[in-house]
């Protein structure tokens, strides 16, 4: 049998004004509390997304824990943790966004930092994965860089990851340290749901032949029918042709697809689906990038709207692009760092959204 810890137990108070005080207090500062019940925990946040990890932060009501990154004259990174991480259990949110590699080496040296500083355990927390795409070797003399960062976070003494739709699940596999790859399927079902009026006659399209699984698991949910466009690249970001398979004649077509970079194959899949008979397109993706042409693209489309989850930092890309909407995902990793350090199961994550 569990034997219940004194701290989690709210004391016996026969005063009824000491009663309400503490009542009062509880109300006022959570943290307090919280804290109490989720002991030798802290958060850390690169700058890469620190709006999502001061949303995390404020979900588990305890503060962001101190740190200054800066740079020297040269670029060097240099990464200053402002307290004490001594026996903590410690989780550092950093997104694989923005300047990629300056961002992932910040993340290494603040890894590195709390654990030669006797962190108990250190969990990187990484909404978008950095170098996902590059997961197999499908030419000759083409690097599998995706391994190269699983190996870099494990030597620099990363324990734990959590991140969210990994561009191939295999890269799981290429760790020998836990991984927890949540999915942001339960949160677009919500949207789904509530923002799409003809949600039961719309079909779920995958933009290419290696999302079918995510769109079939949509579309099984929704009791709906899925379709996917097989293309076809020249060379990367560039795509020759594009295939539909499947019937969107009169329905509302919403593609589905973890990440979109230059915008290059949802911009062709829309016209395509347009061709087909779709009367409306929306388009939901994980990681929206966003890079290069992305956003005079998406401009010039003909979406209903685009909607991301904000895994990657998106309001100036909102304020570019009146199309794009926001998925906020962060109360699904402040219940991942809640439930990992209790030592509870996530698996309720896979289909379920934390309210």
């Amino acid at each position: 049998m569990r034997r219940l810890s004194c701290s989690n137990v709210m004391p016996v108070v026969s005063d009824p004004v000491r009663a309400r005080s503490l009542i009062r207090a509880k109300l006022e500062k959570p943290s307090t509390f919280l804290r109490s019940r989720m002991p030798n925990i802290k958060v850390f946040s690169g700058t890469s997304h620190p709006d999502l990890a001061q949303r995390i932060v404020d979900r588990l009501g305890i503060d962001l824990g101190k740190v200054v990154t800066k740079k020297f004259s040269n670029l060097e990174t240099c990464v200053e943790i402002g307290e004490s991480v001594r026996g903590e259990d410690v989780y550092i949110v950093q997104s694989g966004s923005g300047e990629v590699n300056d961002n992932l080496m910040e993340l290494l040296i603040m890894i590195n930092a709390c654990k030669i500083a006797s962190a108990s355990r250190v969990t990187a927390v990484i909404p978008c994965f950095p170098y996902a795409r590059q997961d197999k070797k499908d030419k000759s003399r083409a690097p599998i860089s995706a391994k190269l960062v699983a190996n870099m976070l494990s030597v620099a003494g990363a324990d734990h990851i959590i991140t969210m739709d990994l561009h191939a699940s295999q890269i799981q596999g290429f760790f020998d340290i836990p991984v927890d790859n949540l999915y942001a399927e339960p949160a677009v079902l919500k949207w789904i749901k509530e923002n799409i009026i003809e949600w039961r006659n719309s079909i779920i399209v995958s933009p290419d032949a290696g999302g079918a699984k995510r769109v079939t698991s949509i579309a099984d949910r929704l009791n709906v029918e899925f379709a996917l466009i097989h293309k076809e690249r020249k060379k990367a970001n560039e795509v020759a042709s594009m295939v539909l398979v499947g019937d969107v004649k009169d329905r509302v077509a919403i593609l589905v697809d973890d990440m979109a970079d230059t915008c290059g194959t949802i911009c062709h899949a829309a016209e395509k689906l347009l061709e087909a008979g779709a009367t409306k397109v929306y388009a939901i993706l994980t990681h929206g990038i966003f890079s290069g042409p992305a956003i005079s693209r998406i401009n010039n489309a003909c979406f209903e709207a685009v909607v991301v989850t904000n895994t990657i930092p998106q309001e100036q890309h909102m304020k570019d692009c009146p199309r794009i909407q926001c998925i906020d995902v962060s109360m699904m990793f402040a219940e991942a760092v809640r439930r990992t350090h209790n030592g509870e199961s996530v698996s309720y994550l896979f289909s379920n959204v934390p309210y």
